[in-house]
């Protein structure tokens, strides 16, 4: 056997075990459109807190305000519902490409391993928001975003484990600095998003 055709053996053997291992189906477009929805969503936040006041400043009347929560509310289901739709729907689209399922059980072990973290982290938000502690809410999104997304790396691109640091950083970070908290919010799920899908689509979807 030649030089070559070990070397293609071999490959075909690592990218065999990579299938049957880890979820490699991933949109990067994905990633690009969900950035783009917590962006238009921010903005409209943002108006919504700020409008009449101006600036970034810490403002924790606002969430007594029922008017104001339901908006909030209404646009960040909104930006949920579109991103897991679009994410789905793109991810679905690219595991047919590459001829595998897009529902096997890696794919259900990396969303059960997403899961934990992200229900934990949605629990610890509603506590917040009982509590009236308004401040760290920003924080505690993208720390639990940030560890779900390192657990679920496990199960599929190491790429997406990096991704996972940068939301836990820029969620400590947002501690730090409550008053800007959309700020911090709007990098993490907005920009760090599409740059992340930018390199992914370019980098595995081409």
């Amino acid at each position: 056997m030649q030089e070559e055709d070990i070397y293609s053996e071999l490959s075909s053997i690592r990218n065999l075990m990579e299938r049957s291992s880890k979820f490699i189906s991933l949109s990067g477009l994905s990633g690009i459109m969900a950035g783009i929805y917590a962006l238009i969503g921010a903005i409209a936040g943002y108006k919504i807190v700020y409008n009449q006041h101006g600036g970034l400043q810490y403002r924790s009347s606002y969430i007594s305000q029922p008017e104001v929560l339901w908006q909030l509310a209404f646009i960040a289901a909104l930006v949920l519902v579109f991103s897991l739709v679009t994410g789905i729907w793109l991810t679905i689209r690219q595991a047919r490409k590459k001829g595998e399922k897009f529902w096997n059980p890696v794919s259900r072990r990396l969303l059960v391993n997403m899961t934990i973290p992200l229900t934990t982290g949605g629990l610890f938000i509603l506590i917040l928001l009982i509590r009236g502690d308004y401040g760290i809410i920003a924080s505690a999104c993208l720390i639990f975003y940030g560890l779900a997304l390192i657990a679920a790396s496990h199960y599929t691109l190491s790429d997406v484990k990096w991704l996972g640091f940068c939301e836990i950083a820029l969620g400590l970070m947002a501690a730090l600095f409550p008053g800007y908290g959309i700020v911090f919010w709007t990098i993490g799920f907005s920009i760090l998003h599409i740059l992340y899908g930018s390199i992914m689509h370019f980098k595995y979807n081409q």
